[in-house]
């Protein structure tokens, strides 16, 4: 039997969704301003959303229990994927990573028979996504939004292009991660639980995952072509002084970036990303990056150490919010067939973190392989619906929000934009 702080917890999740979907709302009332902007402003922004309603939780913890209880289940709470989300933003999208992600994209590009900018686009809205099977999803989302970014967001005022693009992204990142068993967070929260491995991945979602991703990019390649290609000509000029250009802030005027400090971000993010389970080792990289990059700033960018936080905020307030939905959420799976499942599955996505669902699912005992495989696929198919669906969603977020009308994303536009690129991974999952 539920109790009176499960009850409350669902109440203030609900709130939380019903919340993220009214962000359009509060931006327009903010920047129509007037003695209380401000207050719509912080109600505008997504990222401070669920962390705001998780301090609604805690105090009502409080006020129903005590103030110990509150502070017991905090620090019960595992905030690991928050703060690597944090850590990975951080670095992943440092001037030097981001020039070696442009140098290997042209060089990948020149294989390509279609015209370069048209293959360009298409690169950055497939490999990079499959590429989040080996640098884990939220790298993969900070390298493919800052280049969107810089070559197609910043030049065009096409809000349509903006929500087709972000929604294929969202779902190309969430399904592009399963090609290996650590790199996706619906993944990782069962892969000891089931027994998964990589090559289990690989097997029996990667080809399926990879035809859904290329299929989605190709279609949106074609279908915003004119787009791409007016972007190119109007950013033509920049890229002719792409040596002299900071990726990470848009200045002009700094040194290329020599290959020894490509060389030394390139191992920086790998030993956050084989330290992902730890946080002592990540955060500690993290702070030699921070170190190293002030030491040699002249090759540096802006860090995203603001836009990092605001999105750890978010996923805190995520774990905190969701933590105590297990009970009503486990018995709702336990009890479906596995066909069904799949699209509970995918559609409760929309509304929660698909690792959270993968992990209430791991705690159902006796359940059959094929109940598995449909629990993982269904939360990945729907990862790209909300922005709450997927751990990486709030970092494509917050870089790209300052780029539509308001400077904010609807929720409502970017599940219709991501509906028929779900649609396909859901083919791709359930016919292959």
């Amino acid at each position: 039997m539920s109790t009176a702080i499960e009850i409350t917890a669902t109440l203030c999740f609900a709130l939380a969704v019903l919340h993220t979907f009214s962000v359009s709302i509060f931006a327009r009332l903010a920047h129509r301003g007037g003695p209380h902007a401000g207050v719509w402003h912080l109600l505008a922004e997504v990222e401070v959303v669920f962390g705001a309603w998780a301090f609604v939780l805690l105090v009502a913890i409080a006020a129903l229990a005590d103030v110990p209880t509150a502070v017991k289940y905090l620090d019960g709470s595992n905030f690991t994927e928050a703060l690597f989300v944090f850590a990975i933003m951080v670095v992943a999208a440092s001037r030097p990573v981001l020039e070696l992600a442009r140098l290997l994209l042209y060089g990948v590009v020149r294989l390509i028979p279609v015209r370069r900018e048209l293959g360009m686009f298409f690169l950055i809205m497939a490999l990079v996504p499959l590429a989040g099977s080996f640098i884990t999803e939220p790298a993969a989302m900070t390298l493919a939004a800052i280049l969107l970014r810089d070559a197609y967001f910043r030049a065009l005022g096409n809000a349509r292009f903006k929500y087709l693009t972000l929604g294929v992204l969202f779902v190309n990142i969430s399904i592009g991660g399963v090609l290996t068993a650590y790199a996706a967070p619906p993944v990782l929260m069962v892969a000891t639980a089931f027994g998964w491995d990589t090559p289990h991945m690989l097997v029996h979602f990667g080809h399926r995952a990879a035809a859904a991703v290329l299929f989605n990019a190709v279609v949106l390649t074609w279908l915003c072509r004119r787009d791409v290609l007016a972007a190119a000509a109007a950013t033509r000029p920049a890229r002719q002084d792409a040596n002299e250009t900071d990726a990470g802030s848009g200045n002009t005027g700094r040194p290329p970036v020599p290959v020894w400090i490509m060389a030394v971000h390139l191992a920086f993010l790998a030993g956050v990303v084989l330290g992902a389970h730890h946080p002592p080792v990540f955060l500690g990289l993290l702070m030699l990056f921070i170190g190293f990059c002030s030491a040699y700033k002249r090759y540096q960018g802006r860090l995203l150490i603001k836009e990092g936080l605001l999105v750890g905020f978010f996923l805190a307030g995520l774990v905190v919010l969701g933590g105590l939905q297990q009970w009503w959420l486990q018995d709702l799976l336990g009890g479906l067939s596995p066909q069904v499942l799949y699209w509970g599955t995918a559609a409760l996505t929309a509304l929660t973190d698909n690792a959270a669902l993968t992990y209430l699912g791991s705690l159902v005992h006796g359940t059959s392989e094929a109940w598995r495989t449909m629990l993982v696929a269904g939360a990945v198919t729907g990862g790209g619906l909300t922005v709450i669906a997927n751990a990486p969603n709030p970092a494509g977020f917050a870089l790209l929000k300052g780029y539509f009308p308001d400077e904010s994303i609807s929720a409502g536009k970017l599940l219709l934009a991501a509906l028929a690129p779900t649609l396909v991974a859901a083919g791709a999952f359930l016919l292959f």
